[in-house]
């Protein structure tokens, strides 16, 4: 066994594509090296903007040698009545290297089959590197990829060199006439030159020595304790903080090699402006960490990362504090010039910006959402119906101020903002800032009822006019970002406990389209459709039984609320031992009654004693159950209707169901389809098997 170390040195690659890379590259080789039949120990893989590097251990130096069986054609196309071999076999044995002689007769599930059965010796490790890390250069998917010179492949940037190591040997490849070899190159401004690699096991340290921090790992730490470090080294920041956002730390740790950091200041009268235009102004055009008091509050300060140390540090912060200085002046003019303009006096003017070509302008669109908003809060929270109404005129309106144009993420911060300088009530302005939450899967979500309001009725407005023209997601094409809108919807129901039929306010929200859709119940349940797709995969991915989510939304999905809760108690029951053996006794009911439509079951025609038991069972459980399914309080439901066990398991040893008289075996059909429609109150437990 021998260390592999494969590394591709680039030009300087994009933050956000190295570590989808670096997982490409080891997913890659793992399912190479698998299919090759070679063994290895760990595989770690690190990279830097100039580097994507894997390290595998322990890789064995050849393939074990192994039995081959090839199945060819059948017996009957490959042996002729002679006993001799047909044009079939020996173009068989011809295309895998051997003689028609060498074939033998077996026998399979499906008759007599020709087999060859051969033995097949390992290739060396060092015969099959090449093409298998030629393989790997090949297989990046990058979000964007370039060609350079005349070279007809693609890669993220250019390559620059390989190293490609096997133990003390290199391996032998070649891309756009770059020749792997033992070379790698240290820090492009502090050690520029090419560095002799020994081996995988001193890689890491030989780069160290040459101020290159290959492990993503290690470089973020080093990010962090530099940070750290030039906030303690200023003077007058004694119990000064940063404002940590840990997606710029990521980002940062892959702009640089070996990280050098520097404590910048700027004019306190920048400090009227709303942190959010501060915090973004650092950093999504500078990547700048901002520094805070210990109450959290922003200070005249920021904190800049460099890839290289610098020999005048007063120079650096000079040159940072300039360029953060012009981002600040252009944010306080754009601050000061859109508060000359109420946010309400601007909402004509949203007829400019097309929410969608054939939906309509934002206009149309907030005109849509102060209806629906109101519908929404007619049912969920009605002294709120007109707070509703005016959050929704407003929400959209920032879109035409200058500041979201230079900053869009800020969309619904700068709303909030300018509702307050406007005299908003501060409900109002929190819930123009809220209603875009949660951004993504996992993240923020509203605190406060208006916000989750508005935010249900942004969301059903786009979902249904995308459906609506025929613009609903399909395989992985999804422009409208309508799984994202679903998955939110979803999340906000779910965070407020809201009982909301879905179904009912998709169809509110198409007709306020009027003509400019297909409003049509077919839309209603495709709308309805997507979304429960969405629930139950998130459900799934969440770690909830499956097979409890599948009982439950086989039957129906509107409520997301309820749905849930029936299915946290389906999946709570199933460990009770007698809730095996009635799923197996419901799913033989659902298979007798098949399409039986039920009717009322008749005490003179239950001749038997075990069925006249299990109708007094049923109609005490269905008694004392009813009302529990009127609470919800479905947990304390399937634990009642666990008693029909015993008697469910009687009836079908001593009765049986088709009897040749058909009044009787009517009978017998309406008290099972009684007692199946009780159970498809909550789910359909004949989904569900024994853990």
């Amino acid at each position: 066994m021998a260390d592999l170390l494969f590394e591709i040195g680039t030009e300087e690659l994009p933050a956000g594509f190295i570590l989808p890379a670096l997982e490409q590259l080891q997913q890659n080789f793992i399912r190479k090296a698998t299919e090759l039949q070679l063994g290895f120990g760990q595989v770690k893989v690190a990279g830097t903007p100039r580097r994507l590097a894997l390290i595998v251990q322990d890789l064995v130096d050849r393939q074990p040698d192994r039995r081959e069986k090839l199945l060819g054609p059948s017996a009957k196309a490959g042996l002729d009545a002679d006993g001799g071999f047909s044009k079939a076999a020996e173009g068989f044995a011809r295309s895998r290297g051997a003689q028609a002689t060498e074939l033998r007769v077996v026998d399979t599930v499906k008759g007599e089959y020709l087999m060859l059965v051969r033995e097949v010796v390992g290739v060396q490790t060092a015969e099959l590197l090449p093409d298998l890390l030629r393989g790997l250069l090949a297989e990046f998917a990058f979000a964007k990829s370039m060609k350079w010179g005349c070279n007809s492949n693609t890669f993220a940037r250019p390559v620059q060199w390989l190293l490609a190591l096997y133990g003390q040997d290199v391996v032998n490849l070649s891309l756009n006439g770059i020749v792997s070899s033992h070379s790698s190159r240290g820090h492009r401004f502090m050690a520029p030159g090419d560095i002799e690699i020994q081996g995988a096991s001193s890689y890491e340290q030989q780069l160290v020595a040459a101020h290159v921090l290959v492990d993503p790992a290690r470089r973020r730490l080093a990010v962090l304790a530099e940070i750290e470090r030039a906030v303690a080294e200023t003077p007058g920041l004694a119990g000064a903080h940063l404002a940590i956002d840990e997606a710029l730390v990521d980002t940062v740790t892959n702009l640089v090699e070996c990280p050098f950091a520097v404590c910048g200041a700027f004019d306190e009268r920048f400090l009227e402006l709303p942190d959010e235009v501060l915090i973004t102004s650092m950093r999504e055009h500078q990547k700048y960490f901002p520094v805070v008091d210990a109450q959290r509050s922003l200070l005249p300060f920021f904190v800049a990362v460099n890839n290289t140390r610098v020999a005048d540090i007063a120079l650096t912060r000079k040159g940072h504090e300039r360029v953060l200085r012009a981002r600040l002046e252009d944010a306080l003019f754009f601050f000061g010039a859109d508060k000359k303009r109420r946010l309400a006096e601007r909402l004509p003017d949203l007829t400019g910006i097309i929410f969608q070509s054939r939906l309509g302008t934002m206009l149309e669109k907030s005109e849509r959402l102060i209806k629906l908003s109101a519908m929404l809060a007619e049912k969920l929270a009605p002294e709120q119906i007109g707070a509703a109404q005016r959050a929704a005129r407003l929400c959209k309106i920032d879109l035409l101020t200058d500041m979201v144009g230079e900053f869009p993420s800020l969309q619904g911060d700068m709303g909030a903002a300018y509702a307050l300088n406007d005299g908003e009530p501060a409900e109002i302005a929190l819930a123009i800032r809220e209603h875009y939450l949660p951004k993504r899967a996992g993240s923020e979500l509203p605190t406060s009822t208006l916000g989750a309001l508005v935010g249900l009725a942004d969301r059903l407005d786009t979902l249904a006019g995308c459906f609506g023209i025929g613009q609903q997601p399909t395989g992985t094409t999804d422009p409208f970002g309508l799984r994202r809108l679903a998955l939110a919807l979803l999340h906000l129901i779910g965070d407020r406990g809201y009982s909301l039929s879905i179904r009912e306010m998709v169809y509110k929200a198409l007709a306020l389209y009027g003509d400019k859709v297909d409003g049509s119940a077919v839309t209603v349940e495709a709308v309805v459709a997507f979304i429960k797709g969405r629930f139950v995969n998130d459900a799934v991915a969440r770690g909830i039984d499956p097979q409890a989510v599948e009982a439950v939304t086989s039957l129906g999905f509107d409520d997301a609320n309820d749905c849930k809760q029936k299915i946290d108690a389906l999946a709570a029951i199933r460990n009770e031992e007698a809730f095996g053996v009635l799923a197996a006794a419901f799913k033989r009911i659902r298979n007798i009654i098949k399409e039986h439509q039920g009717g009322e079951v008749v005490s003179v025609l239950l001749v038997e004693e075990s069925e006249r038991h299990l109708a007094d069972v049923y109609a005490h459980v269905a008694t004392t159950v009813q009302p529990l399914l009127v609470q919800k309080e479905y947990g304390q439901a399937l634990a009642v209707m666990l008693v029909l066990k015993e008697p469910v398991d009687l009836f079908f040893e001593s009765v049986m169901v088709m009897a040749d008289d058909e009044k009787i075996r009517g009978n017998r059909l309406n008290l099972l389809t009684a007692i199946a429609q009780l159970f498809l109150q909550i789910g359909d437990i004949s989904k569900m098997t024994v853990l």
